[in-house]
């Protein structure tokens, strides 16, 4: 049988991986120290805000800041990362350059005077923000703008998180449900592993998390039907957490006037905070100096987690962020799953720190619909050890929260079930198909 070569297939591949081991090292230096001056100045902030808790009654005016400045310099940066995944779906006007600092100064801000909010919303605009203005510098062509936006979002979530595996797999897997888009990945593997090690090299350190070995708990098909029903309950609160964001947002576009909606979060925030009589559930909720505080790492623990401390942080994340302020949803979802995982295990007579990072990995898989990218953050930040549990909870999540999810421009490839959405359809338009059949469906007067 003959044997058949065509070496310029393969002098063109090797081309093209050195055109993009060019442009990925220059955002990736960009994207890297971007996020590690992020997370050494979201540090900063969280510890000052932590000394003086009387930040808290300072929200207003750093919501009206945040208002101020996006009204004046940043109305095309308003779109955040339903804007870059647009851009990346059918390019357009391009992600404005303006959109890093604003998000930057927006996020520590909110994080600054107690708002509950995230950090990857941010890392993923600088990164997309970055790679836009690399591609105008160097006059890309369409396609190869959308690929480096993928890498911007790959090296903006790898670095900030320390899981730059997961970052390469989530730029490629968000932008669609039910499908992967490879056509980017070595670009998306180079610019997260890159910004990953440009941002360590700062002097940045990631949160360690500790667990308990599965065989301690009786590995075993028990084993994995609990984390099955556990896995259900993660990704129905996923849909919660969805659609109390996007609700969130819509109720205080009913505010008219811009300046008054973070007045009236803040508000809020301030008053929810005082009810619950503490202020656990505000900023990241990563750690706390406080060591009776509820937090992500504290959900590890026996009795580290109160029983519904998954509720009110879903509550005053969404009343942050549709109010205005700025940050991520993902951070806030790691300890929604965290701590729901936490109060689940005691339920079911399982390992606490087992079903915490089940929990952790799972709620965000469910509400970002990225089984797979999450499967991989649970194997990088909790060992390979545990890949099976973490892969059931991840994907059965995934089905049970249905065509939902915190990315609106999220495009439906392949449905859940076979009674889903038309291929094409972006969740924005499910949802909103959704809302018009439950109308229809209420009660109707007699005539």
């Amino acid at each position: 049988m003959p044997f058949h070569w065509d070496y310029r297939e393969h002098v063109s591949l090797g081309a093209y991986a050195l055109k993009w081991l060019l442009i990925t090292a220059l955002l990736s230096c960009g994207v890297g120290s971007i996020s590690a001056w992020f997370l050494l100045t979201l540090e900063w902030v969280t510890n000052m805000r932590e000394s003086f808790p009387w930040l808290l009654y300072l929200l207003p005016v750093s919501g009206v800041l945040i208002a101020l400045l996006y009204h004046h310099f940043g109305k095309s940066a308003e779109g955040g990362n339903n804007l870059i995944v647009d851009e990346i779906h059918e390019p357009g006007a391009g992600v404005p350059g303006e959109m890093a600092p604003l998000v930057f100064i927006g996020t520590v801000a909110t994080h600054l005077c107690g708002g509950s909010a995230g950090r990857e919303g941010t890392a993923i605009q600088m990164g997309g923000s970055l790679a836009s203005l690399l591609g105008r510098a160097l006059h890309l062509n369409a396609d190869d703008k959308r690929t480096a936006l993928m890498a911007g979002v790959a090296g903006g979530f790898g670095a900030v998180f320390g899981t730059p595996l997961a970052g390469a797999v989530f730029a490629m897997e968000v932008l669609a449900v039910g499908s992967v888009r490879y056509d980017a990945l070595l670009p998306c593997l180079m610019a997260a592993l890159v910004s990953d090690g440009v941002c360590r090299a700062w002097g940045v350190h990631h949160t360690d998390y500790h667990m308990q070995s599965v065989a301690a708990s009786g590995s075993g098909a028990l084993l994995i039907l609990k984390v099955s029903v556990a896995a259900g309950c993660f990704g129905l609160v996923s849909a919660m957490f969805s659609e109390l964001n996007h609700a969130s947002h819509r109720f205080f576009q009913y505010i008219r006037r811009p300046l008054l909606r973070p007045i009236a979060g803040a508000a809020g925030l301030i008053v929810m905070t005082r009810l619950l009589g503490t202020q656990d559930f505000l900023g990241l909720g990563v750690s706390s100096a406080n060591p009776h505080a509820v937090t992500i790492l504290s959900a590890f623990h026996e009795g580290g987690a109160q029983s519904f401390s998954w509720l009110w942080k879903s509550l005053l994340t969404a009343v942050t962020l549709g109010s205005g302020f700025k940050g991520g949803e993902v951070t806030p979802l790691f300890y929604i799953g965290a701590t729901l995982g936490n109060v689940l295990a005691r339920l079911m007579a399982e390992p606490v720190s087992l079903f915490a990072a089940l929990g952790f990995v799972a709620v965000f898989a469910g509400a970002t619909n990225t089984p797979l990218a999450c499967t991989i953050m649970g194997v990088e930040l909790f060992g390979a050890e545990h890949v099976v549990p973490l892969a059931v909870a991840c994907f059965v999540a995934y089905l049970f929260s249905g065509h939902s999810g915190i990315y609106l421009s999220q495009r439906v490839d392949g449905p859940k079930a076979g009674n889903g959405p038309s291929p094409g359809a972006s969740l924005r338009s499910v949802r909103d198909a959704r809302l018009r059949r439950n109308s229809n469906a209420g009660p109707k007067e007699n005539s």
